[in-house]
């Protein structure tokens, strides 16, 4: 191999472990010159392209139609209109986000080894991408804590509804802080990885050594996982040995059966978010600590499926809801009854009643 050559391998390689670093939503970048356009790359393979395909086609069709459905019943249900609920809400938002702006993008770039969204797409998106993951993590977070606050130390006065609109304005700007420099250290630009073929290539860019994107991600990787992970356990660990050991008057027992089980629904929320997102923070810790592992074969397909598995956790919560928790489960029922004439109402319905049926009457309209 020539030193051109050589050269355009080294870069291929460096340009690939900085763009699988930092963003959640970025499915892998090409491999190396060498395998690129051969078949070794499993991805290529039709077969694989088109279980991917149909893989993402699901998320995003559950994705849209479940957290759409939350926001709508929440708005349409006043007995839903609760601060848990408001962060619910926004919760269903941000993975709502994550179907629209990451998972169509990351589809065709899996398929195509390449950028093909455009210079403002390419600083946008991971920006964006990176906003609405952190947003989901800390809305965990808040909800935990704000149970935490009110089950744990018997404190009566909830947080108001201003003071809830508050912290979601805040923590949609720390968010936006916290993934501000996916948009500012960022590279557009034109690859030639054949004297005669070249492919566009976004991929982070930044300052110095390469080392300071390392620290980033990894820093990313304790801010989104580990630490709303270990505060989630601390919070609903010390809520659930509250509600166990705790004895209710007579007139209050209604009251603490439904906080066990929205407490139940909330842990069940935090787990499914936390054994979704393992593999994936597990395989990106990897690369962080070791290069090597960009040369394993068929590393964009792992790379892919572990994303896969990650992006499930945007579409299971409102089947959570609708099966933990009697208020949803109602009003999806009600929603679907109404519109039975449609056919997502019809099968939402249908699913629903199957998860367990509900003995109430139910009225309102669409």
């Amino acid at each position: 191999m020539d030193s051109a050559n050589h050269l355009n391998v080294t870069q291929m390689e460096d340009y690939k472990a900085e763009a699988e670093s930092s963003n959640c939503c970025s499915a892998s970048a090409p491999a190396s010159d060498d395998n690129f356009l051969k078949l070794e790359d499993s991805t290529k393979l039709v077969g694989v392209q088109v279980i991917l395909i149909l893989a993402y086609s699901t998320i995003i069709l559950f994705g849209l139609t479940g957290n759409s459905l939350v926001i709508y019943v929440v708005y349409k249900f006043k007995n839903l209109r609760t601060v848990t609920n408001f962060f619910i809400v926004n919760l269903a938002v941000a993975d709502l986000l994550v179907n629209t702006l990451c998972l169509p993008f990351t589809l065709v770039y899996t398929l195509y080894g390449e950028w093909k969204f455009g210079k403002v797409l390419c600083f946008m998106l991971p920006c964006a991408q990176g906003m609405a993951v952190h947003v989901s993590t800390i809305t965990l977070n808040i909800i935990a804590l704000d149970r935490h606050r009110s089950i744990v130390y018997h404190l009566e006065t909830k947080m108001s509804k201003d003071m809830c609109a508050v912290v979601i304005v805040i923590t949609w700007a720390v968010s936006a802080l916290l993934a501000s420099p996916l948009a500012i250290f960022r590279e557009y630009g034109t690859f030639d990885i054949l004297p005669e073929e070249s492919i566009q290539v976004c991929t982070e860019k930044w300052p110095g050594s390469s080392m300071n994107g390392t620290i980033y991600s990894i820093s990313m990787l304790v801010l989104q996982y580990g630490l709303p992970l270990a505060i989630n356990s601390f919070a609903y660990i010390r809520i659930w040995n509250k509600l166990k050991n705790h004895i209710s008057p007579g007139g209050r027992n209604d009251r603490h059966r439904r906080r066990k089980k929205t407490t139940k629904m909330l842990v069940t929320v935090v787990v499914v978010f936390a054994v979704s997102w393992l593999p994936f923070h597990a395989f990106q810790l990897a690369i962080d600590i070791d290069s090597s592992v960009l040369d394993m074969e068929d590393f964009k397909l792992l790379f892919t499926v572990f994303h896969i598995v990650a992006m499930c956790s945007t579409f299971v919560n409102p089947i959570l809801y609708g099966w933990m928790n009697n208020n949803y489960r109602t009003a999806f029922l009600s929603v679907s009854f109404v519109c039975r004439e449609h056919p997502i109402g019809s099968a939402i319905g249908y699913i629903l009643a199957m998860i367990r049926p509900v003995h109430r009457s139910l009225s309102t309209s669409c």
